[in-house]
Order: C-alpha cells, then sequence, then structure tokens
C-alpha cells in the first residue's frame, strides 16, 4: 500500500503544535538554571541535556506513531491494568498536577510582578476559561496552536535568544559542581527529570489525531508522518533549550550560582530588554503555558471519550475546572502531592514505549508488557523515593553499591530492559505463547484495529 502523505503546511502546522504542547514553564526556566552551572562546559552538558528532555520525547512519537494509536500502546496489558495505568497518567499530567502547575507557574511569571496584591483566583479563573474555549473545538487544535500562537510565541522566543547571543550579559564561567567532572552525565540526568517523556505519551493522544484529521488514516501514513513531527520538534525544541541554556551560561554578571530558572530568565530579559522585558517574559510565559493547558485537555478529555463514551465538552468542562481550584492550592503543594506518582509514572511509561517499539515488529505476549510494567513500576519507586530524599541511609548505601545508575535516578532502566528481552524471547516459545496471550502489533495489523 502506497504511504499516504500531508501537505507541507500541514506538516508544519502539526510540528509547530507539537512543539508548543510540549513548550511549558518548566521547558523555559529549567536550561538558564543548568547553563549557569555548566559555564564553559554548557556544549557538553547540553549535548547531554538534549539525548534525554529531547530525544525521549521524540523518540516516544516516533514509536507511538509506528504503532498506530496511543492506545496500543498498552494493547497487550490486561484490560483492568491498561485502563488503571492511563487514568493514573491522564490525572496526573492533567488537573492532579500538570495544568495546575502550568497555570500558578503562569501567574507567578506573568501577573504577579505587575501586581502588589494576591490575583491568583481571579487568573486562574480567567486562564482556566480561555483554556476551556480554545479547547472546546479539537479539530480546530492545529489552527489555534500550530498556525497562530506558536509562531507569536516563536518569534517572542527568537528575540530574547538572539539578544543572548548577540549582546550577551556576561561570559560563561568554570563549571560549577557535577559539572566540573561529569558535564555530559549531568546533562543527561537533568534532561531526563523534565520528564517530557511521559507528557509524550499523554500528548499522542492529541498529535496522532491531529495527523488522522488531515486525512492520514494508513498504518504507514501515520508512522511517516508521526517522524517529521518529532523531527520538527526535536530541532524546534532543541533550539529553545541551547538559547535558554546560553541565557543561563551568560548570566554571571546578575546571578549566581543555585539560582532558581526563573529568577535568571526574570533579570536576563530585564537587562536586556529594559523596562519592556517583564512584559516580553510574561507574554511567552503566559503563551506558553496556555499552549501546554489546551494540549492537556484535549489529551485527557479525548481519552475518557474514546474509552468511556463520555461527552468531550463535559469531560472538558469538569477537567478545567478541577485545574482551576487545584491551581489555588499553590504550587508548593501541587508539587508535594503528586511529585511521587509522576516520578514512577515516569518510567512505566517509557519502559511502555520500549516494549511497544519490539512489539511493532514482532508478536509479544502479555507477559512482556506486563513483567516490564511491574519492573519499571518496582525500581521506579525506589529512584522516586531517592529522588524526594526519603530513602534511609542504610539502604541508599545498599542500592548505591548494588544497583547500576541508582545515582543517575534510573535504576529501572537496565532492569527493564533486561526483563524485555528475556520476556520477548520467551514470548516466542510455543509453550508460553499457548499460556499467554499474544498480541500483533505489526504494521499492517495494528492497522486493522484503528
Amino acid at each position: 500500500m502506497q504511504v499516504q502523505h500531508l501537505k507541507t503546511q500541514d506538516l508544519l502546522a502539526i510540528g509547530l503544535m507539537t512543539f508548543a504542547l510540549f513548550l511549558g514553564a518548566g521547558n523555559l526556566i529549567f536550561p538558564p538554571a543548568m547553563g549557569l552551572d555548566a559555564g564553559t562546559s554548557l556544549t557538553s552538558a547540553m549535548s547531554g541535556f538534549l539525548v534525554t528532555a529531547v530525544g525521549l520525547p521524540a523518540f516516544t512519537i516516533i514509536v507511538l506513531g509506528r504503532i498506530g494509536s496511543t492506545k496500543n500502546l498498552t494493547k497487550a496489558l490486561p484490560k483492568w491494568l491498561a485502563t488503571t495505568f492511563w487514568i493514573l497518567l491522564f490525572t496526573a499530567i492533567g488537573p492532579a498536577f500538570g495544568m495546575p502547575r502550568a497555570v500558578t507557574v503562569a501567574y507567578e511569571m506573568g501577573l504577579k510582578p505587575f501586581f502588589k496584591a494576591d490575583h491568583l483566583v481571579a487568573f486562574s479563573i480567567v486562564f482556566s476559561a480561555l483554556t476551556l474555549l480554545l479547547a472546546f473545538k479539537p479539530g480546530n487544535l492545529v489552527n489555534y496552536i500550530g498556525k497562530i500562537m506558536t509562531p507569536a510565541l516563536i518569534l517572542l522566543l527568537a528575540g530574547l535568544g538572539l539578544a543572548a547571543f548577540i549582546s550577551p550579559l556576561g561570559v560563561p564561567a568554570a563549571p560549577y559542581g557535577d559539572y566540573q567532572h561529569s558535564p555530559v552525565t549531568s546533562g543527561l540526568i537533568q534532561g531526563y527529570m523534565t520528564m517530557d517523556a511521559i507528557a509524550a505519551v499523554g500528548f499522542g493522544w492529541v498529535i496522532i489525531q491531529a495527523i488522522k484529521a488531515k486525512g492520514i488514516v494508513s498504518q504507514k501514513g501515520i508512522a511517516s508522518v508521526s517522524f517529521k513531527v518529532a523531527m520538527i520538534y526535536f530541532i524546534l525544541m532543541g533550539s529553545c533549550y541551547i538559547a535558554m541554556g546560553y541565557v543561563g551560561a551568560t548570566s554571571t554578571t546578575i546571578a549566581t550560582h543555585g539560582m532558581n530558572g526563573s529568577v535568571i530568565l526574570t533579570r536576563y530579559v530585564a537587562g536586556e530588554f529594559g523596562i519592556y522585558g517583564q512584559w516580553i517574559l510574561a507574554a511567552i510565559i503566559i503563551m506558553a503555558c496556555l499552549t501546554t493547558t489546551v494540549g492537556l485537555t484535549n489529551a485527557c478529555a479525548e481519552y475518557y471519550q474514546q474509552t468511556f463514551k463520555a461527552s468531550f465538552g463535559l469531560t472538558a468542562t469538569i477537567i478545567v475546572v478541577l485545574t482551576g481550584i487545584i491551581a489555588n492550592f499553590g504550587l508548593e503543594d501541587i508539587l508535594k502531592v503528586s511529585l511521587p506518582a509522576i516520578l514512577v509514572l515516569c518510567p512505566v511509561a517509557i519502559a511502555l514505549v520500549f516494549a511497544s517499539l519490539t512489539a511493532s515488529t514482532i508478536h509479544v505476549s502479555t507477559l512482556t508488557h506486563t513483567s516490564v510494567l511491574v519492573t519499571a513500576m518496582a525500581f521506579g519507586t525506589v529512584d522516586a523515593v531517592s529522588i524526594l530524599g526519603k530513602m534511609p541511609a542504610d539502604l541508599n548505601q545498599f542500592f548505591n553499591d548494588t544497583l547500576p545508575l541508582y545515582q543517575a535516578h534510573a535504576s529501572w532502566l537496565l532492569p527493564t530492559l533486561l526483563i524485555l528481552f528475556v520476556t520477548t524471547i520467551m514470548a516466542r516459545l510455543p509453550m508460553v505463547a499457548r499460556k499467554f496471550n499474544v498480541v500483533d502489533y505489526r504494521l499492517d495489523s495494528a492497522a486493522k484495529h484503528q
């Protein structure tokens, strides 16, 4: 069957939409802090950072395109386990954590600097209402974000990036902390900690739906377009990270090590653009957070619509209302409650992506996906406890001595890959194939299940 192709302008619009969906405030304020600490080792640190911060999400988009439907990611799991995973994921990246965080960050950096009184309640109501308005017609998402909001966002970011390269406020200093000895490894760890890979799984619903809405319905066509979209995202997001990292590295005259990225960015913009700098930064932050909340609302609502036949409008409204309410608890409380779940779900999501990549070319049993999920969840929990600083000293030393990549907060990776390899081989044995349900994810077969 001939591979379907997309018009260049439509492909670019979906690629721009994808970039905007991922570009939240965290993506803007995280790299400056890394750049400041990396200093003259920024190139090495950034090379590692790009692998995990941009490479993993791009890889996820490509795999989702190969299997043709985001739901196929959990197709080999028992139904109850697959449903539980998706509900937890969309709850975490949606109204429980991802969306409220975007609202509070948009307020803290976009509006609060201009007022002495606290206007979070009013801001969250207006911001949530605008999110719902843009999300209510999912078919227009590409037009809203890909063709209108993203170009404006890119222009603002380009202005900031060019200013940093043309007239930097300082020069990179010597590396600080871990960047003195292992800048690449430190960059890899910091990139992984952005946890955009889990967002890629959620946004996959929106991206693939946008591709299908343009008439690309064949499995090979979806796979081809998804790859191109992932490359557009990789180039744009990579360029953004490099620019923001350079902003941090050249902030030596206005910032000190350990300073929050938002403070660095605020001071840098003020230094480059004077009194208008705050307005430029506010526009960038609010627009970036708005595109993220719109995309997450669509992803969550589409899941419940496709899985439980729920009304898209009603589901989207509930999600946005919950987001507005939870946002008013404040960023710190949101992080305390939701971060542990995010830290565990991230390795589980990446593990399922690895398993699905294998499954897209061969027959795979439920044994493979279930074993990979359980392994990633178990070791991911260990990593989460360590990241949160709750690991007892004795256990911390034991895991540090026995678990590879424990210090990199990725002790789940090697055990998960080992289980994936072993169970994939086992799934091809007749005895195992008879005992466990075998799911065919091969390209032609996957297309039949759309």
